[in-house]
């Protein structure tokens, strides 16, 4: 249809990067279409800490769940709701409403999302490290993060040593509702966990034999994250 959605239809997780670094023109090209992605009312409410230190990495690495592709990608950027610069601008400013953490949080994903897609339009790839949650608390003591200011993701980038599998999602008729919500379509969520199946057997790594269903009924059976509303209110955020 045309390069861009060519470039959002082909989208792979890379987990394994070559050593060639990133340009520098590259790099400031992606981050630019970051920060021109849309923003809430222009608040502008995002950080993004780009981390080259070795001994960092190597902490961020094992804070997320021994990731190691944290260390080793060309590039790793950390994706943080931001207001301490609006409150320093004026005091007046209360971070601590849940609708602004929601917006800290929308906004970072549309700009994160606008990294990697520029990202993937240049032939490099990447991959979401949702897992620095797993210790909100040690990465923004070891990324210096101040009050009004938390951790979200990160953010690996680098040249693909690897081409995974297309992965299939969720059929539109499924995702898609017109007018008001629409019941769920148990036939296609049927279908889709048949194809998911084929699929979670047949990849080139990590192969296992289940569904969708089971895979993210299964993690949403168990507690997830429960530090995060402490760590949020910790940082003067989601209070209200």
């Amino acid at each position: 249809m045309n390069s861009v959605i060519d470039t959002i239809l082909a989208h792979r997780s890379i987990r394994k990067f070559t050593d060639q670094p990133i340009e520098t023109t590259q790099l400031n090209a992606i981050l630019q279409s970051g920060i021109a992605a849309s923003s809430s009312s222009l608040l502008q409410v995002v950080s993004v800490i780009r981390v080259t230190d070795t001994e960092k990495r190597q902490a961020l690495a094992q804070y997320a769940g021994n990731q190691k592709y944290v260390e080793t990608a060309a590039e790793f950027l950390v994706f943080c709701i931001d207001y301490q610069r609006h409150y320093q601008m004026n005091p007046q400013v209360k971070p601590d409403y849940a609708e602004l953490t929601l917006i800290g949080a929308a906004d970072a994903g549309i700009m994160a999302q606008n990294c990697l897609l520029a990202a993937e339009s240049l032939g490099l790839g990447g991959v979401y490290i949702g897992g620095l949650r797993n210790c909100a608390k040690e990465v923004d003591e070891l990324l210096g993060l101040p009050e009004y200011s938390a951790v979200l993701f990160g953010m690996c980038l680098g040249h693909p040593d690897q081409t995974p599998e297309l992965k299939p999602r969720l059929p539109a008729e499924v995702i898609v509702h017109e007018n008001q919500y629409q019941p769920l379509q148990t036939e296609r969520i049927a279908e889709y966990d048949a194809k998911m199946h084929d699929y979670y057997a047949n990849r080139s790594s990590n192969q296992k034999q289940s569904s969708w269903s089971e895979e993210v009924t299964t993690k949403l059976a168990g507690e997830s994250r429960p530090h995060i509303l402490g760590y949020l209110n910790s940082k003067g955020l989601n209070k209200r």
